[in-house]
């Protein structure tokens, strides 16, 4: 992901006279390409593991260790860079890519597109640049910068058939998994 295209992360806090503050203003933790996914490139925005999430402290908690599902009680904040199919496809790993972020995906009933999987979530999506399919068993959706998605546990996949990255940013919840 370009720098110049990232965009700012702002965390706020209270101080200790009860004033709100910044307490972070940057880009998130730093990015990380995942080769295994084509190439894909992932922020962490934040990571929240109770709910209600506590709003104390100064750590910064964008996550370190990537998995694609929160904690039971928590909840993730991500963008995820997806590049062009014509170059993530070719150099994709899938299974090893979803074992590696603790996805099962040995039990998915089709794979209309290798980067199909479900998870136990609930994902709330937005575009922020670019264009991407969202591919499901029946069919695909073209989403568009500024369309929105909830996913709620369904196999899907991420099909960037443009020629520019697509910008998406993620917040996943735990779920009560289909029973499919």
């Amino acid at each position: 992901m370009n720098s110049n295209h990232r965009p700012k992360r702002i965390v706020t806090t209270q101080n200790e006279q009860g004033r709100s503050t910044v307490l972070f203003q940057d880009h998130g933790a730093a990015p990380k390409i995942l080769t295994k996914a084509g190439g894909l490139i992932l922020t962490e925005l934040w990571e929240t593991t109770a709910s209600p999430a506590l709003n104390t402290g100064q750590a910064d908690d964008a996550r370190v260790v990537q998995k694609i599902e929160p904690e039971a009680a928590g909840s993730l904040f991500r963008l995820i860079e997806y590049p062009p199919d014509a170059i993530r496809l070719p150099s994709m790993d899938a299974q090893a890519h979803f074992d590696s972020m603790g996805v099962d995906t040995r039990g998915d009933l089709t794979k209309k597109h290798p980067g199909m999987h479900k998870t136990n979530t609930i994902d709330y999506a937005v575009i922020v640049r670019g264009e991407i399919y969202a591919v499901l068993d029946d069919q695909e959706v073209l989403m568009k910068q500024g369309d929105c998605i909830v996913q709620r546990g369904t196999h899907h996949a991420w099909s960037n058939k443009s020629n520019s990255p697509c910008l998406i940013a993620f917040v996943l919840l735990p779920a009560v998994p289909l029973s499919r």
